[in-house]
């Protein structure tokens, strides 16, 4: 303790020695050099130096009364030392010389001039930052830019894939659109075709048609006559025909009814070529007695207030066409019987009239 006071008064000493030099070195850049300045700027000289030797010992002493303090505090051994105490590095105190009233104002705490610190100062400890660099960029391998590459050909193979599939499904399309015109054209084809086959056929089938004919020898007799107007020949396969007295051609039923009509049995496979005729019933004045049976009936045929109307159906068939198709041909005709002279001709609804 008693070595620490007497560094601490010879401290003091040089700080007043320092205020003293740069006093004079005031007064030396204020008034010219003189001898006397001279000799007491080397006389300083010698003094700083003396303050620069006495520095260095006293950071030694401190340094020392540091160790022993430690070795004090720790007394398992002297050359022992913990893993958790750390040695600073000790600093030497600056020594303070005495500022004048005109210099620059003392910080709030801090010591007053001429006192030296002789503890450590109160500095945070410095740390060492290692910045990590950043890593290098791995390196792109063989391989995977192999795999880059074909990946990035089956994406080019793909969209032309997909490309060349939505044009062929367009070309699809238009081909089934061509194809489904081309089929209603056909079937358009096909249909006049069978019409004009069926015409055909129509045209070239026998076609038995009636007609009214006058006796040519006896007066006011007519004959009913099938003629075929066709091209080609047919056979009569049934031919039936019914009499009746009726008070008009109203009063006939709205379909002819063959249940009381006399077969002509005469007519049963007669052929008829094209342009050929065949008789199928001959009627005259002669018939109409015998219908009527009186006189009083008769005289109201004459006075036409009531008619006689004949009406019949023939059944023939298409000798060349396929499977032998049948046909029919129905007739009606009103017998008009006058008081001398008579006529026949064509009467009935259409359905009495019917060619098949």
């Amino acid at each position: 303790m008693g070595a620490s006071r007497r560094c601490g008064e010879n401290l003091r000493a040089s700080v007043k020695d320092l205020s003293g030099w740069e006093e004079i070195e005031r007064q030396r850049k204020g008034a010219g050099p003189g001898p006397c300045a001279e000799s007491l700027w080397y006389s300083c000289a010698m003094n700083r130096k003396g303050l620069v030797r006495f520095a260095l010992l006293l950071a030694i002493a401190q340094g020392a009364g540091a160790a022993v303090g430690h070795a004090a505090q720790n007394p398992g051994g002297a050359g022992e030392i913990t893993p958790s105490t750390t040695a600073r590095p000790s600093t030497a105190p600056k020594p303070l010389a005495n500022r004048p009233a005109s210099g620059l104002p003392k910080a709030a705490g801090a010591p007053a001039a001429g006192v030296v610190e002789t503890g450590p100062p109160n500095y945070p400890a410095p740390q060492i930052t290692i910045a990590t660099p950043a890593p290098a960029p791995a390196p792109w391998p063989w391989q995977d830019r192999i795999a880059w590459a074909a990946n990035l050909v089956l994406v080019v193979l793909g969209y032309a894939g997909i490309l060349l599939a939505l044009s062929i499904l367009k070309k699809i399309e238009g081909q089934m659109q061509y194809a489904e015109s081309a089929a209603l054209a056909a079937q358009e084809s096909a249909q006049t075709a069978l019409h004009h086959a069926q015409a055909i056929e129509r045209a070239e089938r026998p076609w038995i048609l009636i007609t009214i004919e006058p006796s040519r020898r006896v007066e006011n007799r007519f004959m009913i006559a099938a003629t075929n107007r066709g091209r080609g020949p047919a056979r009569i396969l049934s031919s039936v025909d019914k009499l009746t007295i009726e008070p008009d051609q109203s009063a006939l039923p709205e379909d002819p009814s063959y249940e009381r009509a006399e077969p002509n049995l005469s007519l049963a496979s007669v052929i008829l070529l094209p342009g050929e005729s065949t008789a199928i019933k001959v009627f005259g004045r002669e018939e109409v007695r015998e219908l009527c049976r009186t006189e009083e009936r008769l005289k109201r045929v004459e006075r036409w207030e009531e008619v006689i109307l004949l009406y019949g159906r023939i059944v023939y068939e298409d000798l060349i066409g396929a499977g032998g198709a049948q046909h029919e041909t129905s007739w009606c005709c009103w017998y008009i019987h006058g008081q001398q002279e008579s006529g026949m001709e064509m009467a009935g609804s259409p359905s009495y009239h019917r060619h098949t």
